[in-house]
């Protein structure tokens, strides 16, 4: 299952942030006050259900889902989506569509440290996170 995911997680380094979220059509406004954001991640379970919170100076958010079952989604810049989150060789791979755009979102472990990657196009965004 995901349990080396499960825990609190504090962000620690970001790389590339911006570009990634030109990518996704998010407004000049939006980015410089998220750029500021060092967000903490909670990731629990409760029977088959994972639950991902967010939460940062910015904005909070919260979904949760089953492992490989398709999801609506509304993201925090308010993108309407439909995905998915499988479980891949230990890595949540976070599969969000809508209006014929697509963003990948993997979380891994890393040396003990969560490894975010959100990919959109030709654009990484890199963040790490280390258990609180």
């Amino acid at each position: 299952m995901v349990d080396h995911l499960l825990g609190t997680w504090k962000s620690t380094s970001c790389e590339n942030f911006d570009e990634y979220m030109k990518q996704l059509g998010i407004g000049l406004a939006s980015r410089k006050l998220s750029s500021l954001a060092k967000p903490v991640l909670t990731i629990s379970a409760k029977g088959d259900l994972i639950i991902i919170k967010t939460k940062s100076i910015f904005k909070n958010d919260e979904i949760s889902f089953k492992l490989g079952e398709a999801f609506e989604e509304t993201t925090p810049d308010e993108r309407k989506t439909k995905s998915i989150v499988p479980l891949d060789s230990g890595s949540l791979t976070h599969v969000q569509i809508w209006d014929g755009k697509e963003t990948t979102i993997k979380r891994k472990l890393v040396d003990g440290k969560m490894v975010v990657e959100s990919a959109m196009n030709d654009i990484t965004c890199t963040q790490t996170y280390e258990k609180v």
